[in-house]
């Protein structure tokens, strides 16, 4: 089994900044794909970033060039840096991975963290 742990959401004023990261334990062979999700009350679950195991990222329309997403494959971590946030910010941000694991055979699952709270208010 494998746990995703975030941690890092809080209150922030608007044009504040705040790091949110998420560490992967358990039954780890290795981290592919990471990602972070947000959900605000109302809407659906939406992409903010991804990233590959190689490296390679991609954001969404409304967070580019103000979030940055990074991991740390020895440490199975991914991060995310808010910066310039804005009120429509605030949302439950999840932790997303697709994990390899061994047990007798490899297989690939996908796994999400419990969500921490991000609220940009002034």
């Amino acid at each position: 089994q494998v746990q995703l742990v975030e941690s890092g959401g809080g209150l922030v004023q608007p044009g504040g900044s705040l790091r949110l990261s998420c560490a992967a334990s358990g039954s780890i062979f290795s981290a592919n794909a990471m990602a972070w999700y947000r959900q605000a009350p109302g809407k659906q679950r939406e992409l903010v970033a991804h990233i590959t195991s190689g490296g390679s990222t991609n954001y969404a329309d409304s967070v580019k060039g103000r979030f940055t997403i990074s991991r740390d494959n020895a440490k199975n971590t991914v991060y995310l840096q808010m910066s310039s946030l804005k009120p429509e910010d605030t949302a439950v941000y999840y932790c997303n991975a697709e994990v390899k694991s061994y047990s007798g055979y490899f297989y690939l699952r996908d796994y999400w963290g419990q969500g921490t709270q991000v609220t940009v208010s002034s």
